[in-house]
C-alpha cells in the first residue's frame, strides 16, 4: 500500500508579487524562493545557501525583508511580495539603488546583488535616517565574496543620503 503525506499534496496558494497576482498549485512545503523562481518564472531571487545563512534569496514580505528560503509559499499567500524584478520602474527606469550600485560599483560577479538590493530597499523604506553604524549592521547580515562590502556600504549611503529610497 503506498502512503501518502500531507506533504506531498499540493494545494492552491495564492501569490501577490510585485503588484501581480500568481495562481499556483504548491506543496506545503514548497519554499517561497522555489515558488517564485519555478511557479511564477522570477529567477531574479537567486538560492545560495538555502539555509537563510547568505542573504541572496532575500525579498520584502510585506515591506520587511525575509529570506525566501525559510518561508514557505503557502506561508506568503495573505502578504504582498516584492523581488527585485519588482525594483524598477515599468518603463525600465531603474530604482534608485539599482543606479547606486551601478554608480558605485557596488558588485562584481552579482549573484548576491538582489538580495542586498532588496534588504537594502527594505531597510530604506523602513528607515530612512538610518545612521552609518545600523546600517553597516544590516547590511552585514548578507553575505557578498567579491566586494569587501565598501562599495555596497557606499551605494546604500548615497541613496539614503539623497533621500531617494
Amino acid at each position: 500500500m503506498t502512503e501518502i503525506s500531507a506533504a506531498d499534496v499540493a494545494v492552491p496558494v495564492v501569490l501577490r508579487v510585485n503588484g501581480n497576482e500568481y495562481r499556483i498549485s504548491a506543496e506545503p512545503r514548497r519554499t517561497l524562493a522555489d515558488a517564485l523562481r519555478d511557479d511564477c518564472g522570477l529567477t531574479g531571487t537567486h538560492l545560495g545557501c538555502e539555509h537563510g545563512v547568505c542573504g541572496a534569496c532575500t525579498v520584502l514580505l510585506d515591506g520587511e525583508p525575509v529570506r525566501s528560503c525559510l518561508l514557505f509559499a503557502v506561508q506568503a499567500q495573505s502578504a504582498e511580495i516584492r523581488t527585485v524584478e519588482g525594483l524598477a520602474a515599468a518603463d525600465g527606469t531603474l530604482h534608485p539603488l539599482q543606479e547606486a550600485f551601478w554608480r558605485h560599483h557596488g558588485l562584481q560577479c552579482g549573484f548576491c546583488t538582489p538580495g542586498f538590493l532588496m534588504l537594502s530597499a527594505g531597510v530604506l523604506e523602513t528607515r530612512p535616517d538610518i545612521g552609518d553604524e545600523e546600517l553597516r549592521e544590516a547590511l552585514s547580515s548578507n553575505l557578498c565574496r567579491c566586494t569587501g562590502y565598501q562599495t555596497i556600504v557606499e551605494a546604500v549611503q548615497s541613496v539614503r543620503d539623497a533621500g531617494e529610497a
